[in-house]
């Protein structure tokens, strides 16, 4: 549907910049295919409507489609004139000279970052996207001796984007539809549904995550991707919580994986192993017979991080954090 709207406004916007007079409702109409299936789609139920009732419907669903193409518009930046004839006709245009945009300028900084940018989503299908951008930016002027690409050619950026959740989530948090999907908690043996208004997806440590409103529990949650189970479906149009201006998504998620930490943990670690525990740990002792003894930050969050080092790990104390870890482990074991 998003890509219906998206093609409407486009033929809509190359029929008024490429006229030379004011086209009426009516050329508009007969000039553009999805105003055609609108204008004549009702129409062949006239007979059913009785006499004249079919072709008004017709217009009126034309009428309505037109004038929210043009405010969307004339909200995306296009200058449309609005011209009456000496007969009354009303009829719109789009001037070249007053849509034309300013000339592009970039440094070598700016079009070394865009390089950058387009190099992030190779792993994804925006990456044709990404590519299509610099090279329209090539053809609008970006200056012939700046290469975006070459410029810091050390860096390779990559976010990896694995997930088939990641484009429709995407597009529904560009939509504001809200979604559904089956997602598997980490203390939980069996995914369960979800009822999401997404608000903005955001990646942390090699992993995706969405932000939202769960309508089955009423909050503001946040859901790791790779736990989503399925397929992302839609569900309806509009929102019924207000989208916050900031969303937090990193800070968050930082705080339930005891980054945000306010205690301190002691655990047994293989020797060799979890070396992302040792780089947190605040001290460390070797035990011998394999294993060291680690202090470590203990924030919300930590139980589900300590699980993924499986048995290279062992929880002293205290002693609701090694039952957190024992409940996630018999969850995982039960499937």
């Amino acid at each position: 549907m998003a890509i219906a709207k998206a093609e409407r406004l486009m033929n809509l916007a190359l029929c008024l910049l490429g006229t030379r007079r004011p086209l009426s409702k009516r050329e508009l109409r007969d000039s553009i295919e999805a105003y055609v299936e609108a204008a004549s789609g009702p129409g062949r139920a006239a007979a059913a409507s009785g006499p004249g009732k079919g072709m008004a419907g017709s217009d009126d669903s034309f009428n309505r489609m037109f004038e929210r193409d043009k405010d969307d518009l004339r909200e995306l930046g296009l200058v449309i004139e609005t011209v009456e004839s000496l007969d009354g006709e009303v009829g719109y245009l789009a001037r070249r000279d007053s849509n034309r945009l300013p000339p592009i300028t970039l440094d070598a900084e700016e079009a070394a970052a865009l390089g950058l940018a387009a190099k992030v989503w190779q792993q994804a299908r925006l990456a044709g996207a990404a590519s299509g951008a610099l090279q329209k930016l090539r053809a609008a002027g970006l200056p012939e001796d700046v290469d975006p690409y070459e410029a810091h050619g050390a860096l390779e950026p990559r976010i990896p984007v694995h997930e088939a959740a990641f484009e429709p989530l995407m597009l529904a948090c560009r939509d504001r539809r809200p979604v559904v999907f089956d997602y598997r908690k980490a203390s939980a043996a069996r995914p369960e549904p979800r009822h999401v208004e997404p608000w903005a997806l955001e990646c942390w440590r090699g992993h995706w995550y969405l932000a939202g409103w769960d309508r089955d529990r009423g909050a503001e949650r946040v859901f790791r991707l790779s736990r989503i189970t399925g397929r992302v479906r839609s569900r309806g149009t509009g929102f019924t919580a207000p989208v916050p201006d900031v969303v937090t998504v990193r800070e968050t998620v930082a705080s339930w994986a005891g980054e945000i930490a306010d205690r301190s943990a002691r655990i047994r670690l293989r020797s060799g192993a979890g070396y992302p525990l040792r780089a947190k740990a605040t001290a460390m002792r070797e035990l011998g017979d394999g294993w060291d003894e680690l202090d470590i930050p203990y924030g919300h969050g930590l139980d589900a991080w300590l699980v993924e080092f499986g048995p290279d790990v062992v929880v002293l104390e205290p002693a609701e954090l090694r039952a957190g870890v024992v409940d996630r482990l018999r969850a995982v074991a039960k499937g």
